[in-house]
């Protein structure tokens, strides 16, 4: 069955850190050796909230009670297509973290993220979640690893660099 182009990922905080995972247990992953939020692909029917509980809780153990929705990342890579991403921070949760099947779970300082092997387009939504930016969209094309473009809220970012970014609130 094909994976539903739709997805969460959500950056669980945690004085000052973020749980970051480090995917390196998947055979055939996208994201292998990088290190991202937790989340994944809807199933069938569920909403966008569903899916951000569903995945939290079967890759970290962990229940959101406080969570609030970001913006809407378009991910465009050659070769594997289109996909949707529903971006959550989340600052509220119970239970207890459990090793995940992805990856290893790591709480990792938000001025140490810069020095993981990221995505370049995460640096930019990581960017925008720190300066608590208001909603937005963000659109990523990849060829292969490279950015190759970065449009955010319908105009082109030059330099495709969280540097090239205005300050959270004032527009481009």
């Amino acid at each position: 069955m094909e994976k539903h182009p739709m997805t969460t990922l959500c950056y669980i905080e945690r004085e000052g850190q973020y749980l970051m995972l480090h995917r390196v247990s998947k055979k055939n992953d996208v994201n292998k050796d990088k290190w991202i939020g937790v989340g994944g692909h809807f199933a069938p029917g569920e909403s966008p909230e569903e899916c951000l509980l569903r995945e939290v809780l079967e890759e970290t153990g962990l229940t959101l009670t406080s969570w609030r929705f970001r913006g809407i990342v378009t991910f465009f890579q050659e070769g594997y297509g289109t996909e949707y991403m529903c971006l959550y921070t989340a600052d509220g949760f119970t239970g207890t973290l459990k090793e995940c099947d992805e990856g290893i779970l790591t709480w990792v300082n938000r001025e140490d993220l810069t020095k993981l092997n990221l995505w370049t387009g995460d640096l930019i939504f990581l960017k925008l979640l720190q300066e608590d930016a208001p909603f937005f969209s963000l659109k990523l094309s990849y060829r292969g690893d490279t950015l190759a473009e970065a449009v955010l809220d319908g105009k082109a970012l030059d330099g495709i660099s969280p540097d090239a970014l205005p300050a959270a609130g004032t527009g481009i």
